[in-house]
C-alpha cells in the first residue's frame, strides 16, 4: 500500500493577488524563483500550459549540466485565486513520489496571503519533509523576486 503525507505552507508577500499567481503562471516570472538557490530554472526550459489538463513543466540545470526535470497536470485554475496542479501522476505513480498541490491566494489589503497544500501519494514522512524544506527555500525566492518586480 502507498504511503501518504500532506503538509500546508503559508506565507504573506508584500505583492497584489495579480503580482503572486503571475508569478506562479508566467514562465520569464516561474523561472526566476522556481528551484533551489543551487540550480538555475532557464526560461527556455519551462512550460506553463496554464489551463485544466495543461502540463506544466520546468529543468532545473545544475552545476557541470546536471538537469532534473519536474512536470505535472492543471486540475484546476481560477484566476488569480486558485491554482490546483500535479507533480508527477498521482493517479498512477508507479514507484515515485507524486502530489496534488492546491495553491490559494487570498488578498489581504494591498499584501497577499499564500496557502500552499500538497498531500503526496508514495511518500513518506522524510520525503514529506525534505520536498517541504525545498518548497521553503522555493518560497524565500519567491518572495525576493516580488521585491524586485
Amino acid at each position: 500500500m502507498s504511503q501518504t503525507a500532506e503538509y500546508e505552507i503559508t506565507r504573506v508577500f508584500d505583492a497584489s493577488r495579480q503580482d503572486v499567481y503571475a508569478a506562479w503562471t508566467e514562465p520569464a516570472r516561474f523561472a526566476q524563483w522556481f528551484g533551489p538557490r543551487a540550480m538555475a530554472t532557464p526560461e527556455e526550459k519551462v512550460v506553463l500550459d496554464v489551463r485544466p489538463g495543461g502540463t506544466w513543466q520546468a529543468t532545473l540545470v545544475g552545476d557541470g549540466g546536471f538537469e532534473v526535470t519536474l512536470n505535472g497536470v492543471y486540475r484546476e485554475i481560477h484566476a488569480p485565486h486558485r491554482l490546483v496542479f500535479t507533480t508527477g501522476d498521482p493517479d498512477n505513480p508507479g514507484d515515485g513520489p507524486a502530489s496534488v498541490v492546491t495553491l490559494t491566494l487570498t488578498d489581504l489589503d494591498g499584501k497577499t496571503e499564500m496557502r500552499f497544500h500538497q498531500f503526496g501519494v508514495n511518500t513518506d514522512a522524510a520525503h514529506a519533509e525534505q520536498a517541504k524544506a525545498g518548497w521553503i527555500e522555493f518560497f524565500d525566492q519567491l518572495g525576493e523576486h516580488l521585491i524586485r518586480q
